[in-house]
């Protein structure tokens, strides 16, 4: 099972294509804060809820000085669809070897309906503008999450 990160941690570094299969890195993000959130797949019903609610708060956290990032081990044709499916705002990344996902801790054993599963542990890494771990949220819920990191945050 991967580390997970804790804060002051160095995020790790990362370059992966977008749902149009574009490679954006986290280098890209320099000097701002960036929420990264890792979920298990998309069009799945938690998955779009977790979606629709950052999408829906996108420009409050803009607004902030958050960029939002969403990682799943789904490939880029994939987040096409769902993107287009939810009209989603957010920066789409897939992570089919699930590199990223292991290295920020997000794919592990996790508990599924009572099971002992391996898979994406749905998490939250919030960055500071340095690349820093300022927050890490582990096996997070879907619904209400993006409410919580903004009372959380202060915003």
């Amino acid at each position: 099972m991967s580390e997970r990160l804790q804060t002051g941690d160095a995020a790790p570094a990362f370059t992966l294509p977008d749902a149009d299969g574009k490679q954006v890195s986290l280098a890209d993000h320099k000097g701002r804060k960036v929420i990264v959130y890792f979920y298990p797949a998309a069009l799945t019903p938690g998955c779009t809820k977790q979606a629709c609610d950052f999408t829906d708060n996108l420009d409050f956290l803009a607004g902030h000085g958050y960029d939002v990032i969403g990682i799943s081990p789904d490939k880029p044709e994939k987040l096409a669809k769902f993107r287009e499916k939810e009209d989603l705002k957010v920066t789409l990344l897939g992570d089919p070897d699930k590199k990223v996902l292991e290295a920020y801790g997000a794919f592990g054993e996790k508990k599924l309906y009572g099971k002992t599963v391996t898979g994406v542990i749905r998490s939250t890494v919030i960055l500071d503008e340095e690349g820093k771990v300022e927050r890490a949220l582990y096996n997070v819920k879907a619904t209400g999450h993006v409410a919580k990191i903004i009372k959380d945050l202060g915003l």
